[in-house]
């Protein structure tokens, strides 16, 4: 297959899943071995998440513009706003930063991807359906300013175990934030505004780190760009549409989806169709 033709394919699959709780990561290491796609370092799987990030940093500016604004003119909600962002990230970096070389070492393949896919939706409906998991009523726009600093650092504990393939950034952060007590709309926008650290940070650090291997991907880095475009496009889709669906729905069929998905992997690895 014209490594372009699957850059497209894999910058779909990234911008679909980035923000869903179903692990783009793991979506990723499946379609790549799926569709034959040769992924030196991991690099691909990582800096095609910048389209994503790109896609959030879209979606959000005026509100991230007002709270840069708000900031310099010493406002405290815009100063709480940055410091959770910040608190929230440091346990997923530290924890990248230690275990980044074991983790991509032993961990990236499509039998751990299946094992959390299944584990993490057993946790996202578990965790859906306490009826005691949310202290605060839904609503359809976030409440980013009722985000206190302590939810902030265990909601950044909770997306620090997503570092391992299949658990879902978004989704380890949205559990956190479910069970910190913020309502499903709310979590799901922090976890879109936690991602900017985290992964415009792992992105930008793998880029730099591979700068000189980029050649060595299939195409070279026409590829890495044609799939980072298209992950930008699609990630703006998901992203209005994920705010809008959970604003009337739970994660519950998200959770379904993931148990059906890692037992269907589970089914193709023990054929030998998926190694």
């Amino acid at each position: 297959m014209i490594p372009e033709v699957q850059a497209i394919l894999l910058g779909v699959v990234e911008g679909v899943t980035e923000f869903l709780p179903v692990s783009s990561t793991g979506h990723l290491i499946v379609a790549e071995r799926l569709i034959g796609f040769r992924d030196t370092g991991e690099v691909f799987t990582v800096v095609v998440q910048l389209g994503a990030i790109l896609a959030v940093l879209w979606f959000y500016w005026r509100q991230l513009w007002e709270k840069v604004t708000h900031l310099f003119q010493g406002s405290r909600r815009a100063r709480g706003f940055w410091l959770n962002l910040i608190v929230a990230s440091l346990p997923a970096v530290a924890v990248g930063l230690l275990l980044e070389q074991a983790i991509k070492g032993v961990l990236f393949s499509p039998l751990t991807v299946a094992i959390t896919l299944i584990l993490g939706g057993l946790v996202l409906w578990w965790v859906d359906r306490r009826p005691q998991a949310v202290t605060q009523p839904e609503k359809t726009e976030p409440d980013l300013d009722a985000v206190t600093l302590k939810q902030a650092a265990l909601i950044g504990v909770a997306q620090a175990v997503a570092v391992i393939p299949g658990v879902s950034r978004s989704g380890a952060s949205i559990v956190g934030g479910l069970l910190t007590g913020l309502n499903r709309v709310t979590a799901t926008a922090f976890s879109f505004f936690m991602g900017l650290p985290v992964l415009g940070g792992a992105g930008l650090y793998s880029l730099f780190k591979a700068r000189h291997a980029l050649g060595s991907l299939p195409g070279g880095s026409a590829p890495l760009l044609v799939g980072t475009v298209v992950a930008f496009i699609t990630a703006l889709l998901s992203v209005s549409w994920l705010l809008k669906y959970v604003s009337t729905h739970s994660f519950r069929a998200f959770a379904v989806y993931r148990v059906v998905f890692g037992t269907l992997l589970l089914g193709l690895i023990a054929l030998g169709l998926l190694r």
